[in-house]
């Protein structure tokens, strides 16, 4: 599984490095270190707690939402066949499922725990990965 730096689960769960610290403390998450020494921990893990505490902030009343169309987000499942594939983000307080080829899931190296990015273009939703080949 993909590890991640307390800072960058910070990001992604929308707490401070301290706040996953304690967390860490508490046993809310398990912490390894890296081979440089720095604890890490896993990503699917920081998926699994970011749903846990998703807590989407409601609309102020009589105000409207247009969605951005760009979310950052973490892996939470995948369901692959010979053909297709379903895959799951955990993208702060929001879940967003894409169906892909499963071509795309493995040029793309997706995996529980990794980071990625869903696009949303209409009813299309694209996912974006810093690494892999497209």
């Amino acid at each position: 599984m993909p590890t991640m730096r307390v800072s960058e689960a910070a990001v992604y769960l929308g707490v401070s490095d301290d706040t996953v610290r304690r967390w860490i403390d508490r046993g809310l998450l398990a912490a390894t270190t890296d081979d440089a020494g720095r604890k890490v921990v896993d990503g699917y893990d920081v998926a699994v707690v970011a749903r846990e505490h998703a807590t989407p902030p409601g609309l102020p009343p009589g105000m409207k939402s247009s969605a951005r169309n760009r979310f950052v987000g973490i892996v939470t499942d995948l369901t692959v066949d010979a053909v297709m594939a379903q895959v799951e983000l955990q993208c702060g307080p929001f879940r967003v499922v894409s169906l892909m080829s499963a071509e795309a899931v493995r040029d793309l190296g997706l995996e529980r725990g990794s980071v990625a990015v869903a696009v949303i273009k209409s009813t299309n939703v694209v996912v974006e990965t810093a690494g892999g080949s497209a």
